[in-house]
Formats: structure tokens, C-alpha cells, sequence
């Protein structure tokens, strides 16, 4: 651990969403470090805002442990095509799917294509997510709030509306929260506000869906050094992302790759409703 990067960044600034090739330092997505054991042999899945960073890191576990993977993403085709072929070189299926998840109809598209190819679900991770910083509220337009919330909260209903049909029991269901739910950043407002609303959603429909035996549950990142992050941040604050953790830098996505592995694996067979921190020693309750 001692070797990840640390504190301070190159500044830097890239237009919404990012893209990776034009990060400084490149993230670490597990591609020379992650081993697989079969953990998620045969599963069928698909990860949304797969395309770089935290769901680029859980594709390639993912396919490495054995599951088919289909890649959802909005634009960002290079970044899209370098996660299928790290899944495809893993000896597993990769399905692109382009496009916005705050649209509805596009969401039904994304499971009604992994049904199709793999010939059923019994993953979902929704992990897509939007995200700007504003200085002053008043800053924050309506559009802008509506949004973070149709990207973050909406996709995330519309998804397990169109995924739950397809899902038998032992089937598990996976959502990005974040440590703003928790410790809302002021400067991330609409996104922390979303964040936490995940939290609670998570919690209650793993309740209504336990008797069904597919769990639901979340994991809770705080800073990792993604594209969404120069995308979205002043190049200030690029620059020291990370330095207010216990540990004293932003996490690499592969660090969060492993516990989506277990909530994906029937090893988690007692664990619902449950938002997991990887936070780099950051309080969460």
C-alpha cells in the first residue's frame, strides 16, 4: 500500500464525464494485481458507469472470478472498449451498452440486453453516478439538482424495476453510495443529498426483498482517484484530493473491486440491507 500515489496531484481539469487516458497518475484499476478464484463463477451481470474508475476496478474482478459482464456506460466508448477487452482477456463476455440510465426506457434496454446475451441476471450493480461542485446554493440550478437525482436516484429504482422479474433467489443487487452520504460534502450537495437518499433506499428494499433471498446492499466509497474527479473539481482541489483521510491519499479503484466481489458472492448469503465504507480510516456510520 505503502507505494499508491499520494498527495499532491498534478492540477488538472477535464470536461464532464473524464475519460482516463488523460489522467495524472494513471488509476489502478487491478489490471496487473488482481487474481481471481472463482468466486463468481457463472454469474451474469452487469455494472453500470463501467466504462472507468471504481466500475471499470469491479468489472475486471468481476470477470476474473468468472461472471459475464455487461458494461453500461454513457459516452465514453474508448474507456467502454478497454473494460470489455479486460474482461474478454479474462476468458469472460463482455456486452457494451451505451447510453443515458436516467432515461427509463434505456434502463429496461440495458437488462432486457444482458438477459439476452448471458440468458439471465443474477447481479446488478448500480454504480453510474453525476456529479458537480458548486461554491454557493444558489449556484445550484434546477436542472442541475434534477439531474444528479434522475442519474444517481432514479436509474438506480429503474433498474431493479427492470432487473427483478429476471432475478431468483441467491441474486444480489449492488449500489455505489458514498461517504457524503454520511459526511455531506457542501460543495457536492446534490450529490451527497443522493447518496444518502441510496443509503436509504438500499436499507429498505433489502428488507422487502430479503424473503425473496436476493440482497440488496451498498458500498461506500470515499475519495478514489477516478475521471469524475478532475471532471467535476477545481484544479485546487484536484491537486490535494485525498489528503483528508486517516491514510493520507485517495484510494485506488482496485482497492474497491473486492468488497462488490463478496456482496456479489453467495459468501455474503447473511449479509442485507448493508452499506459497506472503504473510506481510507474515514468514519462511517
Amino acid at each position: 500500500m505503502a507505494h499508491e500515489p499520494t498527495p499532491p496531484q498534478p492540477e488538472q481539469q477535464q470536461d464532464m464525464p473524464g475519460v482516463t487516458g488523460e489522467m495524472d497518475p494513471r488509476p489502478d484499476h487491478g489490471e496487473d494485481s488482481y487474481v481471481g478464484h472463482g468466486r463468481l463463477a457463472g454469474k451474469r451481470t452487469i455494472i453500470t458507469g463501467a466504462d472507468s474508475g471504481i466500475g471499470r476496478a469491479v468489472a475486471l474482478a468481476f470477470a476474473r472470478e468468472g461472471a459475464d459482464v455487461l458494461i453500461s456506460y454513457l459516452n465514453e466508448d474508448e474507456d467502454a472498449r478497454e473494460t470489455a477487452r479486460l474482461v474478454e482477456e479474462a476468458g469472460q463476455k463482455a456486452v457494451l451498452v451505451p447510453g443515458d440510465v436516467s432515461d427509463p426506457a434505456h434502463c429496461r434496454k440495458i437488462v432486457e440486453e444482458a438477459v439476452s446475451a448471458f440468458g439471465g441476471l443474477d447481479v446488478l450493480v448500480s454504480n453510474a453516478a453525476h456529479q458537480a461542485s458548486f461554491g454557493a446554493f444558489e449556484d445550484i440550478t434546477e436542472e442541475e439538482w434534477r439531474t444528479t437525482f434522475a442519474t444517481n436516484v432514479d436509474a438506480f429504482f429503474y433498474l431493479v424495476k427492470a432487473a427483478l422479474p429476471h432475478m431468483k433467489e441467491g441474486a444480489s443487487i449492488i449500489a455505489t453510495t458514498s461517504i457524503n452520504a454520511d459526511q455531506p460534502s457542501p460543495m457536492l450537495l446534490p450529490y451527497a443529498t443522493t447518496k444518502g437518499t441510496i443509503r436509504d433506499f438500499v436499507a429498505g428494499l433489502g428488507q422487502m426483498l430479503a424473503e425473496r433471498r436476493i440482497r440488496v446492499n451498498a458500498v461506500a466509497p470515499g475519495p478514489v482517484w477516478t475521471p469524475l474527479i478532475p471532471s467535476t473539481m477545481p484544479p485546487e482541489k484536484v491537486k490535494s484530493f485525498g489528503k483528508n483521510t486517516p491514510i493520507g491519499r485517495a484510494g485506488q479503484p482496485k482497492e474497491l473491486a473486492p468488497p462488490y466481489v463478496m456482496l456479489a458472492s453467495d459468501e455474503s448469503s447473511y449479509i442485507i440491507g448493508a452499506t459497506i465504507p472503504v473510506t481510507g480510516g474515514r468514519p462511517f456510520i
